[in-house]
């Protein structure tokens, strides 16, 4: 590292694709970096409350909503640590009655924020692939597996969709008591390992239906992306480019990882089938940065995110991102 490299904070999840950025065995160009290894929630809440680091993961659906909203304090930097279909995050209860997701139109449904980006999708799921109108759900917001979770972006909700806040229960206890008919969220909740508490997947066959979802509409959901302070932006404008390449760096060092099948890196059996499989699926590069590869998902995202009032107004993918990371250079 050179003596005059700048430092930077950035607060991001344990995943293997960034783990070699955070160790150090990838630098970026002229940043001294300061990589913390945190739970996602608590890297969410603390950025998003407090702005503690230079850099952060950051839900996509919070950023969206601020930026819709003209809050121009983050530059987001189109790398996208997370990733999830979310047909598999439909919770319900296995003695209550229902058997597909068409079967949840005014029925009673918690999630734990209305601006939590897995449930953005999956309510645009829910409307558009398996015809549930939102305004007819009984919508209630809350803690999955604890109470008291607050709604740290509130959303401006659109006319005939109500969101009651539940301060006093979780939405498991709610779900297991006959209070809820299903919960959307990206965690399964706890007592989903208890048998006792009955609590099951809504789409059992959800691996088909996710891999159906993106054959049809060519949309692989985008959860988290990175973001850097506006102010470090304004300061050093080169930072985001070569964060954003190092973290490209770090990502294809951990597929050179999975494509690698003469040891077992990862402590199951089969792992080095994944990676052909999700490329026979999704193509050569199966988690791709930059904005023109991810148009269409991020397109979808926020086109979903301004019907559930998540975004003031329509964003265009473009919105996200500088300019000077739309576009790369070719030789």
């Amino acid at each position: 590292m050179g003596q005059n490299d700048v430092e930077l904070t950035l607060a991001i999840n344990d995943y293997d694709h960034v783990r070699d950025l955070v160790s150090g065995r990838v630098a970026v160009e002229g940043v001294r970096l300061r990589a913390l290894t945190l739970p996602i929630e608590e890297i969410f809440f603390r950025f998003t409350a407090f702005r503690e680091w230079d850099a952060s993961e950051l839900s996509l659906g919070k950023f969206a909503s601020l930026r819709a909203a003209g809050d121009e304090s983050l530059v987001g930097i189109p790398v996208f640590p997370s990733r999830v279909f979310r047909h598999s995050g439909i919770y319900v209860h296995a003695d209550g009655g229902l058997s597909e997701p068409g079967e949840l139109a005014g029925r009673r449904i918690g999630v734990p924020e209305w601006v939590v980006t897995a449930g953005i999708y999956t309510r645009g799921i829910l409307e558009h692939e398996y015809g549930v109108p939102l305004e007819g759900v009984k919508w209630f917001q809350g803690g999955v597996n604890e109470p008291g979770r607050e709604e740290l972006v509130a959303p401006s909700l659109p006319e005939g969709i109500t969101l009651t806040p539940v301060s006093d229960r979780s939405l498991e206890d709610m779900l297991v008591a006959g209070d809820l008919d299903a919960i959307v969220a990206p965690r399964a909740p706890a007592g989903m390992s208890d048998p006792s508490r009955g609590i099951v997947r809504l789409v059992k066959d959800h691996r088909e239906a996710e891999a159906g979802y993106y054959e049809r509409t060519g949309v692989f959901p985008i959860m988290h992306l990175v973001v850097i302070k506006a102010e470090v932006h304004e300061r050093h404008p080169w930072i985001a480019g070569n964060l954003m390449r190092a973290f490209e760096r770090a990502k294809q060092l951990s597929l050179e990882r999975f494509d690698d099948i003469s040891a077992s890196r990862y402590p199951i059996p089969w792992s080095w089938d994944a990676l052909p499989s999700a490329r026979k699926l999704l193509g050569d590069d199966p988690w791709p940065y930059g904005l023109e590869p991810n148009r269409k998902t991020l397109d979808t995202f926020l086109g979903y995110a301004h019907e559930q009032g998540v975004c003031a107004r329509r964003l265009a993918p473009e919105d996200l991102f500088p300019e000077s990371l739309r576009r790369d250079f070719r030789i």
